[in-house]
């Protein structure tokens, strides 16, 4: 007769196993203090931003990281410096009521032109965004070098290739434009209302849709390199690039 207790195939423990999973751990305030310390030193010493899975495989298994990223912002929360997420990613950033203290050596390695600066915002607000549509939009040709500036920042990438003929090149903001300007996605930009309350966009204009990224094929590596060919990047007939 066998007196082994039956384990119902239920049991989350169970489930966790059979998936390949640890199940999660009950931490006492030891613990929690411990691993707390473990991802403050891991996101403190790296060189880019950390997502929750990268810090999961330095833990031990069954550990719950979302807690203890929240434990660790709260600790950081009006001090020089935050914890903050920048596209699903975790990193420390000065506090935002600090930043006048680094703005000018801001100001000193970041010179955008006027037109660099325009079409940095076109790109953000209307990526997926092809450069004859940033044209149509500024009423000027853009120069070869204004986006060649936003490449080589790293603000600026190519995104695909628009499934229209002719299949033109699209343009989108990166992570690396979040991490500078310290948005945890790109919706978290000024809407358009925002713009028209601070008089920098007539209340009468409305904010055009141009693109999807499902509108888009995908470019591979290799692609993505012959895209910015100066041979396909130059300025149209007609008009001054600028």
């Amino acid at each position: 007769m066998n007196d082994e207790p039956e384990l119902s195939p239920e049991d989350p423990d169970i489930e966790a196993e059979a998936e390949g999973e640890a199940a999660p751990r009950a931490l006492d305030d030891a613990d929690l203090l411990h691993y707390s310390r473990m991802i403050e030193a891991l996101i403190f010493a790296a060189a880019e931003p950390l997502d929750e899975a990268s810090l999961a495989q330095r833990l031990p298994p069954g550990i719950e990281i979302r807690p203890l990223i929240e434990r660790v912002r709260a600790a950081y929360e009006g001090r020089g410096v935050n914890l903050i997420e920048v596209s699903g990613r975790w990193t420390f950033r000065t506090a935002p009521d600090l930043a006048f203290l680094l703005r000018r050596d801001t100001e000193e390695t970041r010179r955008l032109s006027r037109a660099a600066i325009e079409t940095l915002a076109i790109v953000a607000y209307h990526q997926p965004v092809t450069r004859a549509e940033i044209e149509a939009i500024r009423g000027v040709a853009v120069s070869k070098g204004t986006l060649d500036v936003l490449l080589e920042t790293g603000w600026v990438k190519p995104a695909g290739r628009r499934k229209t003929p002719g299949r033109p090149l699209t343009f989108k903001t990166t992570d690396v434009f979040l991490d500078h300007f310290s948005l945890a996605q790109i919706g978290d930009l000024p809407g358009i209302e925002d713009l028209k309350a601070a008089g920098l966009v007539d209340p009468r204009q409305a904010m055009p849709v141009i693109g999807r990224d499902e509108d888009l094929e995908p470019l591979d590596e290799d692609e993505a390199l012959d895209a910015l060919d100066p041979g396909e990047d130059v300025a149209p007939e007609g008009g001054s690039p600028a």
